[in-house]
């Protein structure tokens, strides 16, 4: 038996998954459009945007068919977000902060909802982190590999992975809290909550004030286990003598 998901059963929060999925086919239409693509690749794309990565998540927990292609509401949100952003491009392109805070929320929101419909599903907190992650992610990086793009988790130097791996960590242990001290779904319900809202403050003040998550350790000299026996260089004095050599002699009359 599958145990249901503490978000959505919760109208508001459904409504807001409707608003996360449509805002995330704007994004992926507009992609297509920057490539100057027909309208069905433009609808293609903003629907692999919106819902390839609950597709991935549901394909691989062997819920088939994916919600994506059985839940008619999901799918006509998808389409519709394509024929929006087919004819308002030029104004969704200038809502640049509309669209970012947006996102961030769409990005908290999709990890906790995998996550959490994983979980559901009697999967291991590991399993269902990775199953979370791919629901975040795996939309907007199916979407980049179409249009033969560096896909935008390894692109976008701000937070955007982390933070839902962040996510999706967390809410593994408000899930194993929930059932420790039987929370039930509305004690759930508030910790997702919560954890959205971090995932979304993270992604935010990432983009605004320019943190990045660090790269590899900056380094100028290298160290080579043999280097001081193999790589040393003889001392020559101004007579000839080698004292590399004569010590050589030294050690052979011992």
């Amino acid at each position: 038996m599958v145990d249901q998901v503490a978000l959505e059963s919760n109208a508001v929060f459904m409504g807001i998954e409707y608003l996360a999925i449509f805002i995330c086919g704007l994004s992926g239409g507009l992609a297509a459009i920057r490539k100057h693509y027909d309208l069905f690749s433009i609808l293609v794309i903003a629907w692999v945007t919106a819902l390839g990565g609950g597709i991935t998540r549901d394909v691989l927990l062997g819920d088939l068919p994916p919600v994506g292609i059985t839940d008619k509401g999901f799918v006509l949100t998808a389409l519709f977000s394509g024929i929006i952003v087919a004819v308002a491009h030029p104004e969704i392109e200038h809502l640049k902060w509309s669209m970012i805070v947006t996102d961030a929320l769409s990005l908290g929101l999709f990890a906790v909802n995998g996550t959490a419909k994983a979980l559901a599903f009697h999967t291991s907190g590991m399993t269902a982190a990775f199953l979370g992650m791919f629901t975040a992610l795996a939309g907007g990086t199916i979407r980049d590999i179409l249009l033969n793009e560096v896909p935008s988790i390894l692109r976008d130097k701000h937070l955007y992975a982390v933070p839902s791996c962040v996510a999706c960590v967390l809410t593994v242990f408000a899930y194993r809290a929930s059932v420790h001290w039987n929370l039930g779904l509305n004690g759930e319900m508030v910790l997702d909550v919560a954890i959205v809202i971090l995932v979304f403050v993270l992604r935010v003040i990432s983009v605004k004030f320019n943190v990045t998550f660090p790269g590899a350790m900056e380094r100028h000299h290298m160290h080579l286990p043999a280097q001081g026996r193999y790589l040393k260089r003889p001392v020559i004095h101004p007579e000839g003598r080698d004292d590399n050599v004569g010590r050589r002699d030294d050690d052979n009359d011992d």
